[in-house]
C-alpha cells in the first residue's frame, strides 16, 4: 500500500478506505460480508469526477461553448480514460479479486480498472474532502486534457492511425486471437499489428473495446 500511494499522491489516513476500493464483489462475495466492494465507493467517485470534470472545462479559457464542454466530459471520463490511469498507477497488481474472477482475466479488464479509479476517487474524497479528490484527478484523469478540435483524448485506435501514418508504406489490422465465455457474458481479445508485426494486445466485453485497448497498449511502447 505503501507503493501505492506514492503513485496515488496521498497518504491515507484510514487506510480501509483504500482497500476497500481495490476490492472486488467477487472476492467480497467469497468471505460472505467479511470485505466491502468498490461498489458504493464507485458510485460516489463517478459524482466526482463528473463534476471535477464540469468544473474544470467551464473554467477554461477562452471558455467553450456547451456542446463542446458536454462532448469533451464524455470522453475524459469514458472508461478508456479510466483504463489509462489505471494502467499508469498499476492497479491491477493491487486489487482482491475472488478466484473465478481471477481466472477468467478479471485483473485486466478494463470496466474493473476504470471502476477502481473512480472508487479511489471517492476514498480519497472521504478521507480528506472535495480538494484533495480534485487533485488527484486533475492530476492523474484530466493531466493530458487538450482542447484543439482535434481532440481524441477516448479514441486509441484514431490516435494510433494518426501516428502511424505519418511514416509512408506503414500498415494497421486487428485481428480477433481470442474469444472466451458464454453467449451471454463474451470477453474479445485482439491483436493489433504494423506491417505483421504484433504492437498490442488488448481485450474487453465488445470486440471495440478489444480493439481500443490492444490500440491503447500499442500507443504505449509505438515510437516513431
Amino acid at each position: 500500500m505503501d507503493k501505492l500511494e506514492e503513485k496515488i499522491g496521498y497518504r491515507f489516513h484510514n487506510r480501509e478506505l483504500l482497500v476497500t476500493a481495490l476490492t472486488h464483489s467477487s472476492y467480497a462475495n467469497e468471505r460472505h460480508g467479511e470485505a466491502q466492494s468498490y461498489e458504493r465507493q464507485e458510485f460516489l467517485g463517478d459524482s466526482i469526477l463528473g463534476l471535477v470534470t464540469a468544473e474544470f472545462l467551464f473554467t477554461h479559457e477562452p471558455p467553450l461553448p456547451e456542446g463542446r464542454m458536454t462532448r469533451m466530459r464524455a470522453e475524459l471520463v469514458c472508461e478508456a480514460s479510466l483504463h489509462k490511469t489505471a494502467l499508469e498507477l498499476g492497479l491491477g497488481s493491487y486489487m482482491r479479486l475472488g478466484r473465478g474472477e481471477e481466472h477468467t482475466g478479471g485483473r485486466e479488464r478494463p470496466s474493473i480498472l476504470a471502476d477502481m479509479v473512480e472508487a479511489i476517487i471517492a476514498a480519497i474524497y472521504l478521507d480528506s474532502g472535495m480538494e484533495e479528490a480534485r487533485r488527484f484527478i486533475l492530476a492523474r484523469v484530466l493531466r493530458d486534457a487538450a482542447f484543439d478540435d482535434s481532440h481524441r483524448s477516448a479514441d486509441y485506435k484514431t490516435r494510433l492511425q494518426e501516428l502511424v501514418q505519418r511514416k509512408s508504406n506503414q500498415v494497421i489490422a486487428y485481428d480477433l486471437v481470442e474469444e472466451t465465455g458464454p453467449d451471454h457474458d463474451k470477453t474479445f481479445t485482439f491483436e493489433v499489428l504494423i506491417n505483421g508485426a504484433v504492437s498490442g494486445r488488448g481485450s474487453g466485453k465488445t470486440k471495440k473495446e478489444a480493439e481500443q485497448m490492444a490500440a491503447a497498449r500499442a500507443l504505449e511502447s509505438y515510437r516513431e
